[in-house]
């Protein structure tokens, strides 16, 4: 059996970058947040990789990955419609039927399901700014092939 959330986060990034804007400038999409980088951003990263549906003759696995759209401004200037555009538009590229699926067959790999387990948003109000996220948890079941 193979691990593939690797695989999975790579196509999501793949499949987001370039792809969500905020006022007409693409948003960048990070694995790893670099030390200068600017708001917004998008980070996406693994949570789990869990074998499921087992059977004699194929390796299953639901892996689960998080999408984290982050905007940041001074004090009351805005941000949480910000956030909401960015989920929209990942999901909108992401939570898709089968014909729209990650594709991850030349990994190995071929996703089966696709679903949107989850939203959640927070608002921290720090005294320098206030950061608006919006976390996706999007869970996809897998078959190695």
């Amino acid at each position: 059996m193979l691990e593939a959330i690797h695989f999975v986060r790579k196509a999501i990034i793949t499949a987001l970058t370039n792809n969500v804007s905020i006022d007409s400038a693409n948003v960048p999409i990070y694995g790893r947040v670099p030390n200068n980088a600017t708001f917004p951003y998008i980070r996406v990263y693994s949570v789990s990789n869990n074998e499921i549906d087992q059977n004699q003759t194929q390796y299953n696995m639901e892996t689960i990955t998080r999408i984290e759209c982050i905007a940041r401004y001074v004090s009351d200037d805005g941000g949480e419609y910000d956030v909401n555009s960015m989920v929209s538009q990942c999901l909108n590229l992401l939570r898709t039927r089968s014909s729209g699926y990650i594709n991850l067959t030349s990994d190995g790999f071929t996703v089966y399901t696709s679903e949107n387990a989850g939203i959640t948003y927070i608002e921290d109000d720090l005294s320098d700014h206030t950061y608006y996220r919006g976390i996706i948890e999007l869970s996809n079941r897998i078959t190695q092939n």
